[in-house]
């Protein structure tokens, strides 16, 4: 069956990240799986996403603009539920992007909102096709 078996993400600061992306994916229904002293395993849909530091990481920061990851794209149902995440978000460590687009910042036709937490990571908060 094709699709993602799991994605991880190196992080610099797991407490930090046990705040914001723990928070984010309770929203977007993802069910905590792991917790260990050096991250967190969340799964979803029969795939699962872990943040974890690591003694190899070569810096603390993450830019979104460098190569590799820009942003990671999370289901979150119909759209009252992308307005209620995105209401909430900078309570819980994530600032919204291109709110003067919001919901449309992805074209007429795709209703989403975009956040970025406190290290830098982007998230993008993606409605049902309605």
């Amino acid at each position: 069956m094709p699709g993602f078996h799991h994605v991880e993400l190196w992080i610099a600061d797991l407490e930090q990240a046990r705040t914001e992306w723990g928070w984010l994916l309770t929203r977007v229904g993802f069910t905590l799986d792991g917790d260990w002293s050096g991250g967190q395993t969340w799964a979803a849909g029969g795939a699962y996403l872990t943040y974890t530091t690591s003694p190899n990481l070569t810096t603390a920061g993450h830019d979104r603009r460098s190569v590799g990851l820009n942003h990671l794209a999370f289901k979150a149902g119909p759209r009252p539920a992308v307005d209620a995440i995105m209401a909430d978000a900078p309570e819980h460590g994530w600032r919204p992007l291109y709110q003067e687009r919001y919901p449309h910042a992805g074209g007429p036709d795709h209703y989403a909102g975009w956040l970025e937490n406190s290290a830098g990571f982007k998230a993008e908060i993606v409605a049902d096709l309605t």
